[in-house]
């Protein structure tokens, strides 16, 4: 580590990051600039035709042009990200039109969509390359827990709109796709770095080869560590919401010459974070606030089949995600999430194109209670079958085309009552979900905290809070 994780540095220390970050700069300057001329499209000497003829995915699960997509959908290149210094994905995600992005302190964010935001939106679909990142605790996302290494980012698609049909109940107001690049197109080693007085230290490394003429890999590691906020100048104090992470991960693709292609990658993590909580008391003045702290870990890992011929694909993806978030003073979550996904698109005719799919999801979510919060029931499994069917067809010379499409849901949810033994099943219709809690207890101060969590729709349990008084400080 550059830094000591003491959060009160003097202006000498602040000053030492300065130049440090000043010498960093100018020795990595000719570095980017090459591998900019070598790796990076400059989207700005792109024609306004060519602009319309970017691919993307997200819209029909399946690759068209930005101009022939039927939906509001802005794309943030590679190009757009370095440009932007953005750190993290919340930051890039400040360059699409029509996305709130706020930012609650050092390592929480409030994104949404529509005018429906806040830290617990559960109205918007994430995914980072194809694996949603959504959490079965309140079915939104936790922001600070996703990550990549930017330099990998081939682009963001974000689509403001419905798209339930295609990705189900959580992609109300829209989707936000992050794609990395394919492990051929990152042949080289890149090794970045920084600091400066907010974030004290990052630094990255990649590197990229290839096993035989067929099999490409990647590997990438990154560690930063943001210091606390300031309050303004001169109180001289600092709020209690510093965080550092390290990551790891890695891409291997085979694309041989026939039609068929595998992808496996993965990615492992953990972090530690700080805050400042809020809860309710039962004798005056009602409530107490303290310094905080947590920790989260986890990793996932992610196999995907392609087979594609004239007129016809298909694709088989298979994931394992396992995350585990302290929040001490609160609670403790595990969860484990194992999904499968077909997909098969043809063309019938010249006119008409489907897409159907088939999609398993098994959810395994604990919590442990703490004095402040206990959550009800204390472990629920959920599985849900999915399916989908879209149909598009072109009229009128293809100046015209309609869209048609159906997805159904069918959760069956297991509860298991730590505190009681009790266990309780349910088989829940596509229109119904699983057990139902409401949340009675939230952190005051945050202008982005909801006082309710609505359900997600579909299989998403909601937690039942029950405040039993004050934690020991």
């Amino acid at each position: 580590m550059l830094f000591n994780h003491n959060y009160k540095n003097g202006p000498a220390m602040g000053a030492g990051r300065i130049l440090l970050a000043s010498f960093l700069a100018v020795c990595l300057t000719a570095t980017t600039e090459a591998q900019t001329s070598r790796s990076v499209r400059d989207v700005t000497a792109m024609s306004m035709e060519d602009l319309m003829n970017m691919q993307v995915t997200s819209v029909s699960k399946r690759t068209q042009k930005v101009a022939d997509a039927a939906a509001a959908i802005f794309v943030i290149t590679q190009e757009d990200i370095r440009r932007s210094g953005a750190t993290s994905i919340p930051e890039a995600l400040r360059l699409a039109p029509g996305l709130e992005v706020a930012r609650i302190d050092q390592n929480k964010w409030a994104i949404g969509s529509r005018g429906f935001n806040g830290r617990f939106d559960d109205k918007l679909l994430v995914l980072i390359d194809g694996r949603s990142v959504y959490t079965p605790l309140f079915s939104g996302v936790y922001w600070n827990v996703q990550d990549v290494m930017l330099e990998d980012v081939e682009r963001i698609e974000v689509i403001r709109g419905p798209g339930a049909t295609l990705w189900g109940a959580n992609a109300v107001d829209g989707v936000i796709d992050v794609i990395t690049k394919k492990a051929k197109s990152t042949q080289s080693a890149i090794v970045t770095a920084g600091a400066g007085t907010e974030e004290r230290a990052a630094g990255g490394a990649r590197y990229g080869g290839k096993l035989g003429d067929n099999t490409h890999y990647r590997a990438y590691t990154k560690y930063f560590d943001w210091g606390p906020s300031a309050y303004p100048y001169p109180s001289g104090m600092t709020a209690h919401d510093g965080w550092d992470a390290l990551r790891g991960g890695f891409r291997a693709d085979w694309t041989p010459a026939g039609a068929n292609s595998l992808t496996l990658q993965g990615d492992i993590y953990r972090s530690r974070f700080d805050e400042t909580l809020t809860v309710a008391s039962l004798s005056p003045p009602y409530s107490n606030t303290f310094p905080n702290d947590g920790k989260y870990s986890g990793g996932n890992l992610l196999g995907r089949w392609n087979h594609t011929s004239e007129g016809s694909s298909m694709s088989l993806q298979m994931y394992y995600d396992n995350t585990t978030i302290t929040d001490h003073s609160l609670f403790g979550d595990h969860q484990n999430i194992l999904d499968i996904d077909f997909q098969h698109g043809f063309h019938a005719g010249d006119s008409q194109q489907f897409v159907w799919g088939l999609g398993y999801r098994s959810i395994r979510d604990k919590n442990d209670p703490s004095f402040t919060v206990s959550l009800q029931p204390n472990q629920v499994t959920l599985n849900q079958f999915s399916t989908f069917l879209q149909d598009e067809i072109s009229l009128v010379d293809n100046r015209l085309q309609i869209t048609l499409g159906s997805k159904s849901l069918e959760p069956h949810s297991k509860s298991i009552d730590l505190d009681r033994g009790i266990t309780r099943g349910t088989d829940s219709g596509p229109n119904r979900r699983g057990p139902e809690a409401k949340f009675s207890g939230y952190t005051p101060g945050d202008p982005f905290e909801p006082r309710a969590i609505p359900s997600g729709g579909g299989s998403i349990r909601e937690p039942s809070v029950q405040l039993r008084g004050p934690p020991r400080v």
